[in-house]
């Protein structure tokens, strides 16, 4: 049956105009015009289903692994104070130069006014190489970490080779620098602790792409024990919504290239900001070279700061056409990934929301506005039904093209008190790229992963195990981790691979904002290298091309984060690279 394009009025049938075009703004011409120009994109109805069967499996190796005692500790003492729900995130590192993903978990915090004994705030774990961890806190110099914590991004920050991260929390925010596998804790000498207040997901990026690692840091609001509100859930004390708090302004800190920051905020055109952010991720949707930033911020209009080539941002959110949703309204946006989906080599731009609001789905056009998609997408309908946190774009088939994985979970327990359609623990989701645009969700089988309900917050994608497909990492708000086993590799001899590694000479170590595209045959494939992404969490940074049944790699192309360009020509399949900047050989790795 042949789908017929609706008239370009047809789907503003039966919205308030009024309401979705607020007068004598450029935000109302602009989402106006990209709805009616949206509307033949969508599928047509008959074409529709709700979920399908996936070739994909995942196993829970949590335990076998090694990481079975692992549980965050979100502090409650029945205060019901508004942090609580928030975390907790954790990633990959390799902490000690290896080539084996580590796991870095954090682990939360209790308050002081509770009287109860403080919880490390970090736990690492070393990857043995064999499948299974063992954790090495205390040997890494972690073990004596107390603070309220949130979330991880990893990177070189220094150049010297080796994996730091940042940590964000309540009050000051930490930087730890590897020192040969032992962690020393820097903030302060290196500049980032002039001010406190509650962080949440942060950001290495090259914003000036002078080969040093600049650093944003997304603030959420100004709380305190002594601020917290009082709001009622069915008549007892429940968490508030960030409306009844002010939110405070994310911070950008440009490297000094000496291992220092100085704050540059306001002088890089990140001020005035209204805060309340949970997501950052790093694009560049206009393709200029120079990175850009998407934000999710909760509760308010979400940012896109364009990067204008000379240490200054311009913020073109509400221009763009990504800052609300299609009626003019800010959601509770929380995770957040920015990656190419489809065959028109333009980004899009996705951001998990509140139940009863779809993800968002923001895809360039091309032109400098973004349309939101979910629903044509058909992401949006079954996102209505969960609350997202953790939220990105990977090639979990290795079909070629991205997939896009969710976890969710409510924060007040009472709501299934309520209302029975809302759930406290709720269903991860994945989402599979049909290569037209559209994704379906996977019908999770009895027994599997997928159909286990949990209250997520964190996620994030890493090959623990270097077989060539992606394995996920999960966090819960007061409980465990999970590892989920990808075990695509070894079931399916059509899924053909490619993982590729950058090391920057010019520019960063890590090659953090580089692209890499793959051709092979009419299949060409671009990803970048980047933190950020999902929520509170890192992925890793290691490139995973998914090839399907190619069996050649017709060229790759390196686009680095200073400008300057790498081409390499007829290279095996199932094979792990290790490219450095300004070198005409690959490096292959083992396997």
């Amino acid at each position: 049956m042949t789908a017929t394009k609706p008239h370009p009025h047809e789907c503003m049938r039966g919205l308030d105009k009024e309401a979705f075009l607020p007068k004598n703004t450029l935000k109302s011409i602009v989402l106006y015009f990209l709805l009616i120009t949206g509307c033949g994109d969508r599928p047509s109805q008959d074409k529709q289903s709700s979920d399908i069967k996936t070739k994909v499996a995942f196993t829970d190796v949590t335990i076998e692994a090694g990481l079975g005692d692992f549980r965050h500790e979100n502090g409650a003492f029945g205060e019901k104070w508004f942090p609580e729900p928030m975390g907790s995130g954790g990633g990959f590192i390799d902490y000690n130069g290896d080539f084996w993903e580590d796991i870095l978990l954090v682990g939360g915090g209790v308050w002081s006014e509770s009287g109860r004994e403080r919880v490390p705030a970090l736990h690492l774990y070393k990857n043995n190489g064999d499948g299974t961890f063992t954790e090495v806190t205390s040997q890494a110099g972690l073990n004596n970490i107390y603070t309220y914590p949130f979330g991880i991004t990893v990177a070189d920050y220094d150049n010297d080779d080796d994996q730091d991260f940042f940590l964000t929390t309540i009050g000051k925010n930490l930087l730890f620098e590897n020192r040969g596998g032992r962690f020393e804790e820097v903030s302060e000498k290196a500049g980032l602790q002039n001010y406190s207040t509650l962080s949440s997901s942060a950001i290495f990026f090259d914003a000036d792409r002078d080969g040093w690692l600049d650093l944003y840091i997304g603030n959420y609001i100004d709380w305190s024990p002594e601020t917290d509100v009082r709001c009622s859930f069915g008549g007892k004390k429940g968490y508030c919504t960030p409306e009844v708090y002010e939110g405070s302004p994310s911070r950008f800190y440009r490297s000094n290239g000496d291992g220092t920051f100085t704050d540059v905020t306001q002088e890089a055109g990140f001020l005035p900001a209204r805060g309340k952010t949970l997501g950052v991720a790093q694009h560049d949707y206009n393709k200029d070279g120079w990175p850009d930033l998407a934000v999710a911020n909760d509760l308010d209009r979400d940012l896109l700061y364009e990067n204008n080539g000379d240490g200054t941002f311009t913020e073109r959110g509400m221009v763009s056409g990504m800052a609300f949703d299609e009626a003019g309204k800010a959601r509770a946006g929380m995770g957040i990934d920015v990656a190419i989906t489809d065959d028109t080599f333009e980004e899009s731009i996705f951001i998990g929301n509140f139940q009863n609001e779809m993800i968002g789905v923001y895809r360039h056009m091309g032109n400098g506005f973004f349309m939101d998609r979910a629903a044509m997408s058909r992401i949006g309908r079954p996102s209505l039904e969960v609350l997202t946190f953790g939220l990105f774009l990977f090639d979990v088939d290795l079909e070629g093209d991205l997939d896009l994985f969710v976890v969710n979970g409510h924060i007040q327990i009472e709501i299934e008190n309520d209302e029975d359609e809302f759930q406290f623990r709720q269903l991860p989701q994945l989402y599979i790229n049909k290569g037209d645009a559209t994704f379906e969700l996977s019908k999770p089988q009895q027994g599997s992963v997928l159909a286990k309900p949990i209250v997520g917050r964190g996620a994030a994608y890493g090959d623990y195990d270097r077989d060539g497909d992606l394995d996920i990492l999960i966090t819960e708000n007061s409980g465990p981790a999970y590892l989920w086993r990808n075990d695509l590799i070894g079931n399916d001899d059509k899924a053909n691979f490619l993982r590729v590694r950058l090391l920057g000479t010019d520019s960063n170590r890590d090659g953090l904002g580089s692209t890499v595209t793959v051709f092979a045959g009419e299949q060409a494939t671009l990803l970048r290298v980047k933190t950020g992404s999902s929520y509170l969490s890192q992925s890793e940074k290691t490139l995973t091309f998914g090839l399907g049944e190619s069996v050649k790699i017709d060229s790759l192309k390196v686009g680095w984060a200073n400008g300057s360009v790498g081409e390499f020509y007829n290279i095996n399949v199932n094979q792990s690279l290790e490219i450095t900047e300004g070198s005409n050989s690959l490096k292959y790795l083992k396997q």
